[in-house]
């Protein structure tokens, strides 16, 4: 029950402070966001995309508290596309957008985040290239549909996220599981009510599962985010027996776990995304990877017990 506790600390001020303090911190967060500037992730998605690999770019960004600083994460995503329009990458490297970075938690959030995402949306479409709605607590996911099926009106090729662990999601997937769209599905790593989600791991792999299976039998254009092995071997068998070839469905993983797994399905063929967080607010994102894959706090904790 480890992933409730590192949620509630990826909240609290005191703990950022003490953890941002911390000389081994920065050699550790590097493993999962190997820059904190455009110009120093550049070189990442180069390296990435030489390998075969492709990549969705997440500018990390928590507590949006005024529209000047949700201007600014519109502003962050424009200067990363200028960049991408110099690689000339197209779709091996898109964007992932969460719609709390754009306002939509402030007063009158959902047309705020909508107005600040639509001109992101349109540069990307304009160098080749689309954006991924992340989903984020379930709070928000009525309106971060709204505005995916707003913004496919012009953009079709706009993608979103579905959470496997929220009872809602096996609609969700239905729905979305249509001719053009792109759906990327994740297990879940915010921490939601019994009355909403699933709370069990046997469980939520089910549900996964199961909305996987949706998806490859749809008309969509699944996106496996998993790293989990077997999700992976069944993903693969599920695609099979619905008529899918690699290039039909891909598979996303973050940037700094089961590397060598990248490689390998890239090598076999498969389309293999590597979502590449990049920015100076990383506490938050890196608390919730740590919450996602509690592995992942054991790394960090041999790194601190280990540093002269």
């Amino acid at each position: 029950m480890l992933g409730p506790v590192i949620l509630a600390a990826s909240r609290s001020d005191r703990l950022r402070r003490v953890v941002s303090a911390a000389p081994v911190t920065k050699p550790v967060v590097n493993r999962f966001i190997p820059g904190e500037s455009v110009d120093q992730i550049v070189p990442i998605i180069v390296d990435a995309t030489s390998k075969g690999l492709e990549l969705t770019m997440d500018v990390v960004g928590e507590d949006i508290t005024t529209p000047e600083q949700a201007a600014a994460a519109r502003d962050a995503y424009l200067e990363l596309i200028e960049h991408l329009k110099a690689l000339d990458l197209g779709t091996r490297a898109e964007m992932s957008v969460k719609l709390s970075m754009f306002g939509q938690a402030l007063e009158g959030g959902h047309e705020l985040a909508l107005s600040n995402v639509r001109p992101v949306v349109e540069a990307a479409a304009a160098i080749g290239t689309t954006v991924t709605l992340d989903a984020e607590d379930h709070t928000t996911l009525d309106s971060m549909f709204a505005i995916h099926e707003e913004l496919r009106k012009d953009f079709r090729q706009t993608g979103c996220v579905i959470q496997a662990y929220l009872f809602r999601t096996e609609d969700d997937a239905r729905r979305l599981a249509a001719a053009g769209s792109r759906v990327r599905v994740v297990k879940g790593a915010y921490k939601e009510p019994a009355s909403v989600a699933y709370q069990e791991k046997p469980e939520i792999d089910k549900a996964y599962i199961r909305v996987l299976r949706i998806l490859m039998e749809g008309d969509g254009y699944p996106m496996v985010g998993s790293h989990d092995p077997r999700i992976v071997e069944i993903a693969q068998e599920l695609a099979r027996r619905a008529g899918r070839k690699p290039g039909d469905f891909e598979f996303q993983m973050l940037y700094g776990i089961r590397t060598e797994e990248h490689v390998r399905l890239a090598r076999e063929g498969h389309r293999m995304r590597v979502y590449t967080a990049y920015g100076t607010d990383w506490y938050g994102y890196f608390m919730r990877r740590l919450a996602e894959k509690p592995a992942n706090l054991l790394f960090f904790l041999r790194s601190v017990l280990t540093k002269n």
